[in-house]
């Protein structure tokens, strides 16, 4: 689990090597700004960085979201039922083979340059991952389990409520976390192909009007983003898995 300590040091750390880059390099600002000029930009455009910066928080977190939800009960729903884990498993493998981030023109089609689109790209990156890691966490429940609820007699669904669940929520955790990290690109990257308001498309906006001091300062603040987010999905898994051990 990331400290506030650790993550202070870290960001201290690489303003001081991007300083020193600057310094090294000569590099003109519009093409490699100093932590100076970008604190600057992000003061003056304050409001339209926090304007954005709300749009894009509100993909990711309804993206996360749904995202999770759906993960999750397609994980118990494989694990339940032997014929649709052989049925819809392989399925989803196989959909990771497409590039999620070639999707994006088409989900901008189909949904519009609104929200919606950047929220089912968020969705379709984090499904897998969730998925994934409550289903091995579910699978992976102690053989002992098993025949202790067939001794008792326990029917499927009890049994995967209160033994199976539970004990597969530190899994569940890891993937959520994992999520925490992919929900903004899902989201950035929907920006990118297409929208009128949020991080991503003001990056590009300021890209195209060569304020590469802007650009930086959204990029920065969508990595806060992203880090704060992980250290609140990280908290929630921390109190998942001490709802495992019985410490809640």
């Amino acid at each position: 689990m990331m400290r506030g300590r650790d993550i202070l040091a870290a960001a201290l750390l690489a303003v001081a090597l991007w300083q020193a880059a600057v310094m090294l390099t000569g590099a003109p600002h519009f093409i490699l700004p100093s932590p100076l000029r970008v604190l600057r930009a992000a003061y003056a455009s304050r409001i339209l960085i926090a304007q954005n910066a709300w749009v894009t928080g509100a993909e990711v977190l309804l993206g996360l979201t749904l995202g999770a939800a759906l993960g999750a009960v397609t994980a118990i729903t494989l694990a339940m039922s032997r014929t649709a884990e052989r049925l819809m498993l392989p399925l989803l493998v196989f959909t990771q083979a497409i590039p999620v981030f070639a999707l994006a023109p088409l989900l901008t089609l189909w949904f519009g340059y609104g929200m919606g689109s950047k929220i089912v790209m968020t969705v379709l990156i984090i499904f897998f991952p969730v998925t994934s890691a409550f289903h091995d966490g579910v699978r992976r429940a102690d053989p002992g389990y098993h025949d202790l609820a067939a001794t008792m007699g326990a029917d499927r669904l009890r049994f995967m409520r209160h033994i199976l669940i539970p004990q597969a929520l530190p899994a569940l955790g890891s993937g959520l976390r994992l999520a925490a990290v992919y929900a903004p690109i899902g989201a950035v990257i929907g920006e990118w192909v297409g929208a009128s308001r949020g991080l991503g498309y003001l990056m590009l906006l300021a890209n195209g009007r060569a304020k590469i001091d802007l650009m930086f300062a959204a990029l920065i603040v969508l990595a806060c983003m992203t880090v704060m987010l992980h250290l609140a999905v990280g908290r929630l898994a921390e109190r998942l898995s001490r709802y495992a051990n019985g410490e809640l």
